[in-house]
């Protein structure tokens, strides 16, 4: 059995070691050795223009498809960062119409493609949040705040889709078990060849790269994409990827039981940590860790060792009487200690995740998914309920709080595996990639793979996504085709809420970089995230940030297990002073 080194509640496989050393070496190129020469190098895109009008695309024909409309978007109907977005005709239509035998409901699978006339030879699918049931814009915006580009502005051709369902169909299209299905992978399935037959029609080519790129639920597909439709993606972007999602959000289910506990009132679960208690939560988790990484800067880079250096029984202040701001009660620490250790059953067993104590828990995202969506109608308890459990129960929708402080991790978790006459597949298998640790064919083609998360996410737990890397780490550290890092790397945020948000800096572009990695060989040995302080280009400033952060302040993100690491001089606020160490 490999060693391993132990910490509290927490272990570092000496392979992950023992690979990140070798790991900036690769920055230049993505092959760390010679037998690395086996998996293609894979060119890059060429564009091209339209061919013909856009209303012509109205008559493009495939199986099982309908084109409602094809028209023409002039340049500036759609902007980012106060850019215009160029001319590109906007394609509508939908796939597999059909009536459900079990609820009588009617579903397709609906969809936007959004087709430059000036092509840069690239397709991207869209992943999207959530329950999904939108056709978000297909603009391509896969990942962090504050875009300043996306897809689309750099001459990707970009799908976006509802994944099967309709708003007024959310949550209850869960009682339909096709409709399940195409929510967790069909309809990409189905989406991707469709889409770049569309494609070639308008061109008069396939594209050269394709890529896939989504933020949460958004996230997951992409890690769908990287495993199901592996020989038909080069890049895969999975920011935020809640591939276990239903883990996930049974595990809210928990965090609202534990809030309960302490909460003056169950009807509001920010009575069980007030904003000036996680002030002092965030503060002494400060005090412990935010010097770790070589400066006091308000950012908890060194998350393994914030994990040995903080103790939430020992390090925050305990009230002798009262709760009043400046403590917190013997049973809020254990509540929260509990909470950041994840659900277990009645034998122990680990149902989920742990999560790292960040001070980005002051974030009002966050705050918002252990508050509110954990008992919330439209989060948590109505997926659990009627989308990932067997049988479906819609009288979640009457009661979705009691439903929530009710659910039996001993009796209810099971029913998230669980399959019937009627839905003959659960959750736990078209919700989550198969073999998620079987990357081969993406490998094998020279395709390549980022995924980025914060450490301060309020509902999908980073420790989560770690703990598949390191699986991945210690899969491929003899692979005679080269290591994991060689075509996937795990980024995090400090700081970051969900997606985007939190005390972090959260504005990057993970899409240019695995671009450069697909098609020219750059491996990212880090990428720059800046703060969206006053008068970001964005538009969208992030209120959050502390007073005494520069309003432009960059951190370099760093391929795990690295981390930034201030280098002893120049201006702290600029990430070209801090390094990518162990």
């Amino acid at each position: 059995m490999q060693k391993q080194l132990k910490q509290k509640n927490w272990f570092i496989p000496l392979s992950v070691l023992t690979l990140c050393v070798g790991l900036s070496a690769c920055g230049d190129n993505d092959s760390p050795n010679t037998t690395q020469a086996t998996i293609p190098k894979l060119s890059p895109a060429v564009g091209t223009n339209l061919k013909g009008a856009c209303a012509d695309l109205q008559g493009f024909q495939y199986a099982n498809t309908s084109i409602t409309s094809a028209s023409l978007e002039t340049a500036g109907s759609l902007k980012v960062a106060g850019q215009d977005i160029a001319a590109h005709c906007r394609i509508i239509g939908y796939m597999y119409s059909r009536v459900s035998p079990v609820d009588g409901q009617s579903y397709q699978i609906g969809f936007e493609m959004r087709l430059p006339l000036d092509w840069n030879g690239r397709f991207l699918y869209q992943g999207n949040g959530g329950t999904d049931g939108n056709i978000a814009t297909a603009t391509g915006q896969v990942g962090s705040g504050g875009p300043l580009t996306n897809a689309l502005h750099d001459g990707f051709a970009v799908i976006s889709s509802d994944a099967g369902h309709n708003a007024s169909q959310n949550p209850l299209f869960g009682l339909d078990p096709q409709a399940r299905i195409d929510y967790g992978y069909g309809a990409i399935t189905k989406l991707t060849p469709m889409a770049k037959n569309l494609i070639q029609a308008a061109y008069g080519k396939l594209p050269d790269r394709s890529y896939a790129g989504g933020t949460s639920n958004g996230g997951r597909h992409a890690m769908m994409a990287a495993t199901r439709l592996a020989d038909q993606y080069d890049g895969i972007l999975a920011s935020t990827p809640g591939f276990h999602l239903p883990r996930a959000a049974a595990a809210q289910l928990y965090t609202a039981q534990q809030l309960r506990r302490v909460a003056t009132d169950e009807n509001d679960l920010s009575t069980a940590l007030t904003l000036s208690e996680r002030k002092l939560l965030a503060q002494s988790i400060l005090n412990q860790c935010d010097g770790l990484d070589g400066i006091a800067d308000g950012l908890v880079q060194d998350v393994e060792g914030c994990r040995r250096a903080f103790d939430i029984h020992r390090d925050v202040p305990v009230c002798a009487v009262e709760r009043d701001g400046s403590c917190l009660s013997t049973e809020q620490l254990d509540v929260l200690a509990n909470i950041y250790r994840g659900p277990v059953n009645a034998t122990g067993e680990a149902l989920y995740a742990t999560q790292p104590f960040d001070p980005g828990l002051l974030g009002s995202n966050w705050a918002s998914w252990k508050f509110d969506s954990s008992v919330g109608t439209a989060r948590d308890p109505v997926a659990v309920g009627i989308i990932f459990q067997v049988p479906p129960n819609p009288d979640v929708m009457l009661n979705s709080r009691q439903f929530a402080f009710n659910f039996n991790f001993d009796v209810d978790y099971a029913k998230l595996s669980a399959t019937n006459e009627t839905y003959q597949e659960s959750a736990m298998s078209f919700m989550i990639p198969p073999n998620e640790l079987n990357l081969d064919q993406l490998h094998q083609h020279g395709g390549k793979m980022i995924v980025v998360q914060g450490t301060a996410d309020g509902v999908f737990s980073v420790d989560d996504t770690q703990n598949w890397y390191d699986k991945l780490l210690q899969k491929y550290q003899n692979n005679a085709s080269g290591n994991a890092p060689s075509f996937v790397r795990f980024f995090r945020v400090p700081g970051m809420n969900h997606s985007r948000g939190g005390i972090a800096t959260d504005q990057f572009d993970a899409l240019k970089a695995l671009v450069n990695w697909v098609e020219y060989g750059q491996a990212p040995d880090q990428i720059i995230a800046g703060a969206r302080g006053e008068g970001n280009a964005s538009g969208q400033v992030n209120t959050e940030l502390p007073a005494d952060w520069s309003a432009t302040r960059t951190r370099p993100l760093c391929p795990y297990p690295l981390i930034a690491r201030y280098n002893g001089q120049g201006d702290s606020e600029q990430a070209q002073n801090f390094s990518c160490k162990l």
